[in-house]
C-alpha cells in the first residue's frame, strides 16, 4: 500500500469542473492499493496518517498531528502511484491493485477514516480527477505498508 501525503492549507477534487470534495488545511492523501494488500494494511497506513507528526507546534517544530490541529483530510485514489519505470519509457502498473481490489480498498480507507477523523472529503474512484492543492510548507511524504 502506497499513500503519498501533502500538508495543504487547501485543497480541492473536481470532476467535469464540479467540485466533489475539498478542505481547508489539513492533508491530501494520494492512496495506491497493491495486490497484496489487506483490510488490516488499510487500519494500519490510517493510524500512521493520523498520528503522523507533521504539523508545527507553538515553536514551529513538527511535532503535531492532522488529529492534534483539527485538519482535514481529502481522499483520493491514485493507482500511478504503483508506476514501474525501471524500463522503457512508458511505465507500467502491474503493481497497482486490480480495480475491484482497489476499489474495496480505497473505500474501507474513507469508512475507517470517516469513523476516526471529523474532516474527511474524497474524490471519485476511477474518475477522471483534476486535483488543485496549495502545498505548504512543502511538505510531501511518503509511505508505504507492506502486508
Amino acid at each position: 500500500m502506497i499513500a503519498l501525503l501533502q500538508r495543504v492549507s487547501q485543497a480541492r477534487v473536481e470532476i467535469a469542473g464540479e467540485t466533489v470534495g475539498a478542505i481547508g488545511a489539513g492533508l491530501l492523501v494520494l492512496f495506491c492499493a497493491e495486490p497484496d494488500d489487506t483490510e488490516l494494511l488499510v487500519e494500519k497506513m490510517l493510524a500512521k496518517i493520523l498520528k503522523l507528526r507533521i504539523f508545527a507546534d507553538d515553536h514551529g517544530k513538527m511535532n503535531r498531528s492532522v488529529q492534534e490541529v483539527g485538519g482535514g483530510l481529502l481522499l483520493v485514489s491514485q493507482f500511478t502511484l504503483a508506476a514501474d519505470t525501471r524500463s522503457g519509457n512508458r511505465p507500467g502498473f502491474t503493481g497497482a491493485a486490480p480495480p475491484a481490489l482497489g476499489e474495496a480498498l480505497f473505500n474501507r480507507f474513507v469508512v475507517r477514516a470517516r469513523a476516526e477523523h471529523p474532516v474527511v472529503q474524497t474524490g471519485r474512484f476511477g474518475a477522471e480527477m483534476q486535483v488543485h492543492l496549495v502545498n505548504d510548507g512543502p511538505i510531501t511524504i511518503p509511505l508505504r505498508m507492506n502486508a
